[in-house]
């Protein structure tokens, strides 16, 4: 009887602890990224290394929307320009997170774009500008960007975030701008568009914008965007 009642006793704590430890079987992006990035990296390697320019394109597009799109992002944390470590979960719109740094050149007409998307959708979505640069530098930085964006950042000097910059900047470089749920599922991985030189600032936005918003409706909102349709008047 006593061994009965050790057995019994044993199976449901077991099931309680590995119960709890299994509630969450999300597939995340780190996951995707330790089974599928090398054998990627090696193909896209081998596309640039030939100067086939236009294969590595195909190649980051592919792997993207096919072994990276669906997983769920991890909730990674940051810091906000007043030291507060944030979560990516914090935020629980769906979400449009663009990686930067203040060495890498931003494409023509990208951010003034993002900015007047912000403002279009900010009842919609959470706008998240991620940097990899020191607080100092990343709040001079904050200042082209409107107040409906959250400008977060990580500190590589500081090695507390080695996690996140392992995984969100060494993967897939940047700018990277991830598209994802209500719930950070990822629902697209996208590159910015980098118009020639001879490109004036205002094609280079309107390009910019058509993109972003195409992105934005087709991977957050795309109730939004049917609404609005229905609603247009036709003179």
């Amino acid at each position: 009887m006593k061994i009965q009642l050790f057995v019994l006793a044993f199976v449901l704590f077991s099931t309680e602890f590995f119960g709890q430890e299994n509630l969450d079987d999300r597939y995340y992006f780190t996951e995707a990224l330790y089974e599928n990035l090398s054998d990627y990296n090696k193909k896209a390697d081998a596309a640039f290394r030939a100067k086939d320019f236009e294969k590595g394109r195909e190649l980051f597009k592919e792997f993207t929307s096919e072994q990276l799109a669906g997983s769920y992002m991890n909730n990674f944390k940051f810091k906000d320009l007043r030291k507060r470590d944030v979560e990516l979960y914090d935020f629980d719109k769906p979400t449009f997170l663009i990686t930067y740094a203040s060495w890498c050149i931003p494409a023509k007409g990208e951010i003034p774009a993002i900015n007047e998307l912000a403002k279009e959708y900010a009842d919609k979505v959470d706008f998240i500008i991620l940097f990899w640069d020191n607080r100092k530098t990343v709040k001079k930085l904050s200042d082209q960007f409107n107040s409906e964006i959250s400008v977060v950042y990580v500190d590589e000097s500081e090695n507390n975030g080695g996690y996140v910059v392992k995984q969100l900047k060494h993967s897939l470089g940047l700018p990277t701008c991830f598209l994802l749920s209500e719930d950070k599922r990822i629902t697209s991985i996208r590159r910015s568009i980098f118009s020639g030189p001879a490109t004036d600032l205002e094609t280079a936005y309107q390009k910019n914008y058509i993109a972003l918003e195409t992105s934005i409706t087709k991977n957050l909102v795309p109730e939004y965007d049917e609404v609005y349709a229905d609603n247009v008047i036709v003179d």
